[in-house]
């Protein structure tokens, strides 16, 4: 955030504030901050409080503070649709050697509520229904878990009509990518995902491979985390199939090559040192040879 637009923020606050006839104290104890982050707020001292604390202040007095990125114009909601892209195409991959039929980007619309299905799959020897959201990154999971919620109340009743698939069992699974980011993500709300989505990967495998098995469940709802395949295409920044990738500094090549010139540069020094110590014992053999010819003079 630059300088100006942090001191657009504290003059809103500020008037807000005023607005509501507030003190500075009033709105530090309703957000529950020191007055003097309110007072840094509204003198656009942003860079001085956490995001958290600036938050605060603002939700106090009503005012919304969106956080939004911004990376070279159009290119980062590029790298977002790629990453998603990537991620429903290895969803796509794995189902259909399985025998399941997939639609990409199944969109619905019923009494105005609307909405689409990243991957919609229908196996028709089990009557098997099955409803993927493809999610890279899990940025809002109340928002998901309700319009994951609209989509299974209302597509198995459109697909029934529209494409005669009326559904003994139905799966809804929340993908992802498999890695450490994920997990955590997961592994920060577990109460609701044990409620909402509770298989894990190796039920949902199971279930994949053979929905209608005996013994097993007649509907599934869970986490897929997904493995970058090995022949995936190559992605911004390295990864697979827009999987999460460690950063991993190249070799340096020149560094490499310097290095060597110097070791070479080291060789030579010492080389010369050796010359230069040759050409003192050649020196002094010569003043050697030199005292040998001369006449020897003492006092009688």
């Amino acid at each position: 955030m630059g300088d100006m637009d942090d001191l657009k923020v504290g003059t809103v606050v500020r008037a807000v504030r005023r607005r509501r006839g507030l003190r500075q104290c009033d709105v530090a104890a309703m957000a529950g901050v020191g007055q003097w982050a309110v007072s840094a707020v509204e003198r656009g001292q942003l860079e001085q409080l956490p995001l958290r604390a600036i938050r605060r202040v603002c939700a106090a007095i009503e005012i919304g503070m969106p956080f939004a990125p911004r990376w070279r114009g159009v290119e980062l909601p590029r790298l977002a649709d790629a990453r998603h892209a990537a991620l429903v195409e290895r969803v796509v991959a794995r189902l259909a050697p399985l025998g399941w039929e997939t639609v990409v980007e199944y969109t619905f619309q019923r009494y105005g509520e609307q909405g689409s299905v990243d991957v919609l799959a229908w196996r028709a020897e089990q009557r098997a229904l099955l409803l993927v959201e493809a999610k890279p990154d899990l940025d809002d999971l109340q928002q998901m878990l309700s319009v994951l919620d609209r989509k299974v109340r209302l597509v198995p009743r459109l697909v029934e009509v529209e494409r005669g698939w009326r559904a003994a069992t139905l799966g809804v699974l929340l993908a992802m990518n498999e890695g450490s980011t994920s997990r955590y993500q997961v592994g920060r709300h577990p109460a609701v995902f044990a409620a909402a989505l509770p298989a894990r990967n190796t039920e949902v495998r199971r279930w994949i491979e053979d929905p209608g098995a005996p013994g097993g469940p007649a509907a599934l709802r869970g986490v897929w985390l997904l493995q970058p395949s090995a022949g995936g295409t190559l992605m911004e920044g390295g990864a697979r199939d827009g999987g999460s990738r460690r950063v991993r500094v190249p070799r340096n090549g020149a560094l490499v090559t310097a290095n060597g010139a110097v070791a070479a540069a080291k060789g030579s020094l010492v080389a010369a040192e050796g010359a230069l110590v040759t050409a003192k014992s050649a020196v002094v053999t010569a003043k050697g040879s030199n005292l040998g010819g001369r006449p020897l003079t003492g006092r009688g």
